[in-house]
């Protein structure tokens, strides 16, 4: 493996010790996803930014994160300051009642597919607006998968990207590695890729 994204736990909370510390063995091809209040300061974002942080996450599903409510102003923040993006772990029945937040702000992300089929429509209507999404967390979603994929592809083959969610601890199972075979069988090779790794490269490493 190349390159990747390590995401801080929702049991770490704002503890940046174990996040650093993997990326400091990890080198300078991976990048951080953590949790921070919003009243973080700048000189800490800096700092985290300097270790390979690159974007801040709002755990709605499993808490641990900033409050939701923080969203608008803390995402602007990071982003305005660092280049941060903002990743949202959220069921998408819920994105409604933020949708106009999420339209509105420079580079925002929903994980693992946004979960389960019943907000797919409004998932999908967020990607047509800019949204990102991550094809993570298979053994999490209540969805199907391959439609998922192809769906949100058709609408923007920008808005995805791969993930292990290793270690997986609270999935019903792991990721396994015909995941990957899943996007190849699911999407031509060129959107494959971009899937895979190019979509990626571009959320984290260049500012939008």
């Amino acid at each position: 493996m190349k390159g990747g994204a390590v995401v801080s736990g929702s049991f770490l909370g704002f503890d940046q010790t174990y996040l650093i510390d993997s990326l400091q063995k990890l080198g300078e091809n991976f990048v951080g996803v953590t949790q921070l209040p919003h009243d973080t300061s700048d000189e800490e974002i800096l700092r985290l930014h300097n270790h390979g942080v690159r974007a801040v996450r709002f755990n709605v599903k499993r808490g641990g994160s900033e409050d939701l409510s923080q969203l608008d102003y803390f995402a602007r923040r990071v982003y305005e300051l660092a280049g941060w993006r903002a990743e949202l772990y959220i069921d998408s029945t819920s994105l409604p009642e933020i949708a106009s937040t999420l339209e509105r702000l420079p580079a925002v992300s929903v994980d693992h597919l946004g979960l389960s089929e019943a907000g797919l429509k409004y998932l999908l209507s967020l990607v047509d607006k800019g949204v990102r999404v991550k094809a993570t967390g298979f053994g999490k979603v209540e969805l199907d998968v391959v439609k998922a994929i192809r769906e949100i592809s058709d609408v923007n083959p920008d808005a995805l990207r791969f993930g292990t969610d290793l270690p997986s601890t609270r999935a019903k199972r792991p990721y396994n590695h015909a995941d990957i075979e899943l996007i190849y069988h699911t999407v031509d090779e060129e959107q494959a890729d971009k899937v895979l790794y190019k979509n990626a490269m571009k959320w984290y490493l260049e500012r939008s």
